[in-house]
């Protein structure tokens, strides 16, 4: 079987490409701050959440109509802008938020008819699972389990105004239009392009995450909430 990836929803078998991944297994650097203190052997560690963004190389190979598939390649991810995701077929049910910036060094076979080079993409630390996508809808208090090691940080939908409570922290919607959509990685609420920042209340002026296992959710005054949770691991 040939491997592929995927990138910004485009397959790009398309353009030809066709790829090996052993560096796809790697995984991230989390950042300590070292603190040397005068008279004392080793140094006291910070221990820092932040985790690194990490370099993901793909060797790749175009094996036919090298030239016109190269091009069209070329175009395609170096229009992308930003962050999408990326997802390979040695890991299914997971995925990468990933920037590709290039350069790509080819090296062209049999006449130009075919050639090889690294698709080399700079990574969030995360893999994301596919399954993190998937929306739980509660009607009314639940609880929804976290599979993976990793705090979780939802987007969620709420509609109506009052609390839901999970992961520690109660968010209190002041006033709804309808529903107001919760962001809880970029830590900001809306509807549509409307900030809706001023309309909730947080209990401990923090975002709530997901934590490791069952999650209690409850509702209070709240008629729905849709959350998508956004399961990642490394």
């Amino acid at each position: 079987m040939r491997n592929y990836l995927t990138f910004n929803g485009v397959d790009l078998r398309d353009f030809g490409v066709y790829i090996t991944g052993s560096g796809t297994f790697n995984a991230p650097e989390r950042e300590y701050s070292e603190i040397a203190i005068p008279g004392r052997n080793g140094s006291l560690i910070g221990n820092e959440r932040r985790l690194s963004n990490i370099e993901v190389t793909y060797p790749a190979f175009i094996y036919k109509d090298f030239k016109r598939q190269l091009g069209a390649l070329r175009a395609f991810l170096l229009s992308q802008i930003g962050y999408c995701k990326l997802q390979d077929s040695y890991h299914p049910d997971e995925y990468r938020l990933a920037l590709f910036r290039g350069p790509i060094d080819v090296e062209p076979v049999a006449k130009l008819n075919a050639g090889q080079f690294d698709l080399v993409f700079n990574c969030r630390p995360q893999r994301f699972l596919t399954s993190g996508d998937t929306m739980t809808t509660l009607t009314a208090s639940g609880a929804i389990v976290n599979p993976t090691s990793f705090d979780a940080q939802p987007f969620l939908r709420v509609y109506g105004a009052g609390e839901v409570t999970f992961g520690g922290t109660t968010i209190t919607i002041t006033s709804a239009d309808g529903y107001t959509d919760i962001d809880c990685a970029l830590m900001e609420a809306f509807k549509g392009t409307v900030s809706k920042n001023d309309c909730i209340e947080l209990s401990d002026n923090d975002f709530p995450v997901l934590p490791a296992g069952e999650n209690t959710v409850t509702l209070s005054g709240v008629t729905r909430v849709e959350i998508t949770p956004r399961w990642w691991t490394l």
